[in-house]
């Protein structure tokens, strides 16, 4: 069975299926930010404060982040045991059907205090589902990359969140124009949530199309498997999991405020419609979108370590431009500035998957580099929204910038620690 790996999976199969299935998770994941911002909090957290109920609207979106270790764990262990394919699959199944689940919850209005803990639980789903997803994805292209074009493959599946971006500020913006403000209150919102289950159905398709990366074959059959993968992660990759955790925390931090804060920041405190606000936001998607395969070029040329530093460096420079360019009130000068953030998150965002999973070996790579890559979005993402917002209301908005900065800083710190030692696929 082992023999036909390789003619099975075809560079075709392996890319797309990897792409698909990361597109579909992070639209589901997205369509949720959006409706975190510009829905949630009228429905689920009703109050007299505006701004107290979209911090706890907010503070419902970080649980998935939580939720996301616990789905590297279990997906981890499972894909590091008996394989990437089948763990692929019920990780997506995972997703779809907690994200198909919040467009049929009841509000506030209709059921009380149940309405927010349903939405707790479906979103808890949600990071259960992508916690598993985004790691199997990563290493099912770059399994099956040669050596030198690992950065190339593994950013594949790292196109899925730019792509589930902009289908889902697409998607919530097609809805906004298309229906007046009470119909999209009313029901509009819960139409791409119950249509994503169309997504899930087509990633599920291709997923069962693909045959075990050739890398997991050769392990299990040279009988490399551990029992316990995360035991072993805890036990002998320590440093890997705490510096790799590091290194990949600006990420969360600068993406979270390019996307969830800026989508606040522009509806409430620069008065844009969520039409326009949504329209910036995809316009400058497509700068992150571009810039992940010129990252992956770069990082195969001069590797992946490097690259991250470099744009980590880069982070922490644009840091200090956040006062200026927000404080402007010029809608030209904020779009400029999320582009160019977003441009940096491709930077970044582009080689960080394939660096990750070089830092474990064949046996724990699944768990090592979902676990990495899902604790950095606890402590760079899951509470950024929020934070930026305390920071901005009670400081202003230079110590929103000195924010990233110094996440920026940790992360280059941590990349000039870790071992550059790279293990065999």
């Amino acid at each position: 069975m082992s023999s036909k790996v390789p003619t099975q999976n075809s560079l075709r199969h392996v890319l797309f299926g990897s792409l698909i299935g990361t597109t579909i998770e992070f639209f589901d994941f997205y369509i949720y930010a959006n409706a975190a911002v510009l829905v949630f909090p009228q429905l689920f957290f009703p109050g007299t404060d505006s701004a107290t109920s979209v911090l706890q609207s907010l503070a419902t979106f970080s649980i998935a982040f939580f939720a996301r270790p616990i789905g590297s764990a279990v997906f981890g262990h499972y894909g590091d045991k008996i394989g990437r394919k089948t763990t692929l699959v019920v990780a997506l199944l995972t997703m779809g059907i907690s994200t198909v689940c919040i467009g049929f919850l009841p509000s506030y209005a209709s059921i009380g205090i149940a309405a927010p803990i349903l939405l707790m639980l479906c979103r808890f789903g949600q990071g259960v589902g992508l916690g598993g997803e985004w790691g199997g994805a990563v290493l099912l292209a770059i399994e099956n990359a040669p050596p030198h074009k690992r950065a190339w493959y593994g950013m594949f599946p790292q196109l899925g969140a730019p792509i589930g971006l902009i289908l889902s500020g697409g998607t919530f913006l097609a809805l906004t124009n298309c229906m007046n403000s009470q119909d999209f209150l009313d029901y509009g919102w819960r139409i791409p949530f119950i249509a994503s289950s169309l997504l899930v159905l087509v990633g599920f398709y291709i997923r069962l199309k693909i045959t075990e990366t050739s890398a997991f074959e050769n392990a299990k059959k040279e009988q490399e498997e551990v029992k316990l993968p995360f035991v072993t992660l805890l036990k002998s990759y320590r440093k890997e999991l705490f510096f790799g955790t590091f290194a990949a925390v600006t990420t969360f931090v600068i993406f979270y405020l390019m996307t969830v804060f800026m989508l606040n920041w522009n509806t409430n405190e620069l008065q844009l419609s969520n039409q326009e606000a949504l329209l910036i936001q995809l316009f400058s998607v497509l700068f992150f979108a571009c810039f992940i395969p010129i990252s992956a070029l770069i990082a195969d040329k001069i590797g992946r370590r490097k690259m991250l530093i470099y744009a980590s460096l880069a982070i922490a420079v644009f840091g200090l431009f956040f006062a200026p360019f927000l404080n402007s009130g010029s809608s030209i000068q904020v779009t400029f500035f999320l582009c160019v953030g977003m441009m940096l998150i491709g930077f970044t965002y582009g080689p960080l998957g394939t660096f990750l999973s070089e830092l474990f070996p064949t046996t724990v790579r699944y768990s090592g580099a979902s676990l990495t890559f899902n604790l950095a979005g606890i402590i760079g993402a899951a509470f950024a929204p929020m934070i930026a917002i305390w920071i901005a209301t009670n400081y202003g908005l230079n110590f929103v910038g000195y924010y990233l900065s110094v996440a920026a800083v940790i992360s280059v710190i941590s990349l000039l620690v870790i071992s550059k030692k790279e293990h065999q696929f």
